[in-house]
């Protein structure tokens, strides 16, 4: 059983979630997740998350917290613990401009399939895993949707994403193709799978990619609008491609009107 945990969601586009424990509680949370926490928590650093899943033993702990690693995570998380009498607060942010998305694991069928490094943070007892996406076309093609978290549990867990989040329902047989970098979460009621874009304009000129990734009701797919890949993709294209007006007058002209022409 996870330990039960009140949170509260701060802000609109730069988000952070507010945990209120009681004396005893728990939460677990990413490496560098941590915003601020009342006087009363104590701070523990662990290996892997502390769950049950992940075994009593030294071999199944080294098992559980290596495969987070093929995810993009850390060995090591953080508990916070509250160690007084009253109620006590701990905060965490997410890394970079988004939502933070609250699933109730109790409520979502005790597991979740999620984009590796959008976990957050959670209620002790929340196991957090990974997924292999087992089809050979997902495997060869599926780019980021290859290899996925896999949250575990009754209790409550927390994820981020970029931009702004759409929730859809689907319905028995429904089907909704999507960029597998803007998938961050869906029930594993889903049935995922890897889809070619087809037309030779598509395949050359289309600039989305070879393949998209399809799901299958029924189930909920939580969707980004702005995955951190394709933000740091356009920045690093921004940052050391010149554009064409920057040579000439207008670019100088543009540069001075800037401030930057000086």
């Amino acid at each position: 059983m996870a330990h039960e945990i009140d949170y509260r969601i701060h802000g609109e586009e730069m988000q952070c979630v507010e945990i209120e424990l009681d004396p005893s509680e728990t939460a677990i949370a990413e490496s560098g997740a941590f915003m601020m926490m009342d006087d009363g928590i104590e701070m523990q650093t662990i290996f892997g998350d502390g769950s049950q899943s992940q075994g009593s033993g030294l071999l199944g702990k080294l098992f559980s917290a290596g495969k987070r690693v093929l995810t993009g995570e850390s060995l090591f998380m953080t508990a916070f613990t509250n160690i007084d009498t009253g109620k006590r607060r701990v905060s965490f942010a997410s890394p970079y401009p988004g939502k933070i998305i609250a699933l109730d694991l109790l409520r979502l069928g005790g597991r979740m399939i999620c984009q590796k490094d959008a976990f957050l943070c959670a209620a002790k007892g929340v196991s957090v895993g990974i997924e292999f996406q087992r089809r050979l076309g997902t495997g060869l093609f599926g780019g980021e949707g290859f290899i996925m978290q896999k949250l575990e549990g009754d209790g409550m867990a927390f994820v981020h994403a970029g931009g702004h989040i759409i929730q859809k329902d689907l319905r028995q047989g429904e089907i909704l193709k999507i960029d597998t970098g803007c998938i961050v979460a869906f029930t594993p009621t889903c049935d995922y799978d890897i889809q070619f874009v087809g037309g030779i304009r598509n395949t050359f000129f289309g600039g989305e990619g070879l393949f998209f990734a399809t799901l299958r009701g029924p189930g909920t797919v939580w969707i980004q609008s702005l995955p951190i890949s394709r933000l740091a993709s356009r920045v690093l294209q921004y940052g050391t491609t010149q554009r064409k007006e920057e040579g000439g007058i207008l670019g100088g002209i543009g540069n001075m009107i800037d401030g930057d022409g000086w």
